[in-house]
């Protein structure tokens, strides 16, 4: 496997969530078994040697992707979810969305002061919603040194929105 037959695994969907948006879709990356083993390998490789203590992974398709990876890592697992969805004590951060603001959670207990954080999505695109993720990891007291997507947008500028913190991603498309 290599990158560019990873990149045929991305199914490229006209016109949604509306008119004029090319939506990049994972899911043919998770029904070609040699390509998701592919991304798990690479995110190992990037990350088995990094000073991180947890990954994060946002809902719901960054859990796929941050799941095994920790459990490579032997390290835990946080989950970004939307309000709502987890009980007990959460923090929570609301973002802007071009048709208004969402808002996502983490558990408190889950964050452990001066913890190094990854946070994992499937695609990077404006970044606001990494960029809430980061302050719920903030909120806790840990810190976040890098974020991860198997697919990047860059010209939409999230590395401006995610600065300083180090963002990899896989596959980068540059609007098609």
């Amino acid at each position: 496997m290599t990158l560019e037959m990873l990149d045929k695994s991305v199914r490229r969907v006209p016109d949604f969530p509306k008119k004029g948006i090319l939506f990049y879709d994972i899911t043919g990356v998770l029904v070609n078994p040699e390509a998701f083993k592919f991304v798990l390998e690479k995110c190992y490789e990037i990350y088995k040697d990094a000073k991180i203590d947890a990954v994060a992974g946002v809902e719901s398709r960054g859990f796929i992707f941050a799941a095994p990876l920790a459990e490579k890592l032997g390290i835990p697992l946080i989950l970004i979810r939307k309000k709502g969805k987890l009980p007990g004590d959460t923090y929570e951060c609301s973002y802007a969305l071009e048709y208004g603001t969402a808002t996502i959670e983490v558990h408190k207990e889950d964050i452990k002061k001066g913890q190094n954080v990854l946070i994992v999505d499937d695609l990077i695109a404006t970044g606001g919603t990494l960029a809430a993720a980061k302050n719920l990891i903030e909120m806790g007291g840990g810190e976040v040194t890098d974020f991860f997507g198997v697919i990047g947008l860059p010209f939409l500028n999230y590395e401006k929105v995610l600065a300083p913190c180090k963002v990899t991603t896989l596959l980068n498309y540059e609007g098609e």
